[in-house]
């Protein structure tokens, strides 16, 4: 266990490797330099020679897999509960990120999308090698409109377009409530100046929230096209948290990219996706995923899990575009479902498949963020020479037991990312 620079060079051989885009794993070996992969060969279990220097790790016939992908975290908030959101002090977020992050790649993943919260100025960090972490594609603030999924101001305040006070949340730049197209014009605009790779909207009801039923729209067109002129206009996209058919429709004919969640469409709304070349960042969420305070909370969650099965199968079905995240919000002692959540994904797709989802699938919706994607060097989520170099390697074969990833203390026996070692127990 450790953290290494591998200097001359990472060489590991004697594996199965899964590159993200295959159907099964190949005998072979990886050669790492700096932060690329420098060689891939299959078929050939053991290279003629290791370059000068370099460090050669025996894999052990175990399999070698990209490193893992979630869609949708909340790094702000996973490791929290809702008091210490409102109440705590301002650096309790930014510390509980931090070690949220190391966790997340200590279970294995090196890439992650954070979908609400000021997380850009912790990816400066974690790229110049400070503190272990992921990658991150930060949205910054949740965008909302008051009485939305975002606004956790209290019932008696005034509005902020109406003078009132900014909530807690807004102030930690965890959310940001606007109403019309210039006030979401210019939140957009103050999270793309922050640092945002993509765009987050709320579009509907959501769990959490106090004042908003799932059923209800937010934001107009005028709105959502706003906001999507704005992210377009810096070569970026707009995705939306909205579970209902009505809602999703709405954003993507105002040009929204990616839909998050979409657990209470029905099976026309999910092939219309498919049509329209939407990606749909859903989650398969269990009912004892997260607790709430409130019986309304509670029941609005039920609801929701629900619908995971049929919503993930006619996606399957339709051929969306499908990627993988795990949304665990103010879960403190339940961060490790992430991993739990990946190997649930194999209930709906193969193991290869779902694998692929949480690997090369996700990199294709990270790449939504065009110019503004801070990773667009190289490409993510693949084992491939030229590759950045996030790499695992796994007791077992995820390909067809997806559920040896339930396990990362145990199972994952090598993490390697952006060419540093982070784990090693191969000796």
């Amino acid at each position: 266990m450790g953290v290494d620079d591998p200097g001359a060079g990472l060489l590991v051989t004697n594996v199965r490797v899964f590159d993200g885009i295959g159907e099964e794993s190949v005998p072979g070996h990886v050669r790492v330099e700096r932060d690329r992969i420098a060689e891939v060969v299959l078929g050939r279990p053991l290279p003629r020679s290791a370059p000068h220097g370099a460090t050669v790790l025996d894999g052990g016939g175990r399999t070698l897999i990209p490193g893992l992908t979630d869609a949708h975290v909340h790094l702000f908030v996973i490791g929290g509960t809702m008091a210490e959101l409102k109440l705590a002090p301002t650096g309790t977020v930014y510390y509980q990120a931090l070690a949220a992050a190391r966790d997340m790649l200590m279970r294995g993943f090196t890439t992650v999308r954070d979908m609400a919260g000021d997380t850009e100025p912790l990816r400066r960090a974690l790229d110049r090698g400070l503190f272990p972490g992921p990658r991150i594609y930060p949205s910054q603030a949740a965008i909302s409109q008051t009485a939305g999924h975002g606004d956790f101001g209290t019932v008696y305040d005034a509005p902020t377009a109406l003078g009132g006070p900014q909530a807690r949340t807004e102030q930690i730049g965890f959310t940001r409530v606007a109403d019309g197209p210039e006030r979401v014009l210019a939140a957009v605009r103050e999270q793309l100046k922050k640092g945002a790779t993509q765009i987050k909207l709320m579009a509907g009801g959501g769990v959490i929230s106090e004042f908003d039923p799932l059923d209800v729209l937010q934001f107009t067109t005028a709105e959502l096209e706003a906001a999507v002129d704005a992210a377009s206009d810096w070569g970026t996209y707009v995705t939306v948290h909205v579970y209902t058919s009505e809602g999703i429709r709405r954003a993507v004919e105002a040009g929204v990219r990616c839909i998050e969640h979409g657990h209470l469409a029905d099976e026309d709304t999910i092939r219309y996706l498919a049509e329209k070349d939407v990606w749909l960042s859903t989650q398969p969420f269990e009912v004892d995923d997260h607790h709430y305070a409130s019986a309304d909370s509670g029941r609005k969650n039920g609801e929701v899990c629900e619908g995971v099965a049929r919503t993930i199968g006619w996606a399957v079905n339709h051929g969306v575009r499908l990627a993988f995240g795990t949304d665990l919000v103010l879960a403190p002692g339940k961060a490790h479902r992430q991993n739990e959540m990946l190997v649930r994904l194999a209930t709906y797709l193969s193991p290869v498949e779902a694998l692929k989802a949480a690997t090369s699938g996700n990199a294709e919706l990270f790449r939504l963020s065009g110019r503004r994607d801070p990773y667009r060097a190289a490409p993510l989520g693949v084992i491939a020479p030229g590759a950045w170099a996030d790499l695992l390697v796994v007791d077992g074969d995820p390909t067809t037991d997806l559920s040896v990833l339930a396990d990362p203390e145990r199972n994952l026996r090598l993490i390697v990312k952006d060419g540093v070692v982070h784990k090693n127990e191969l000796g």
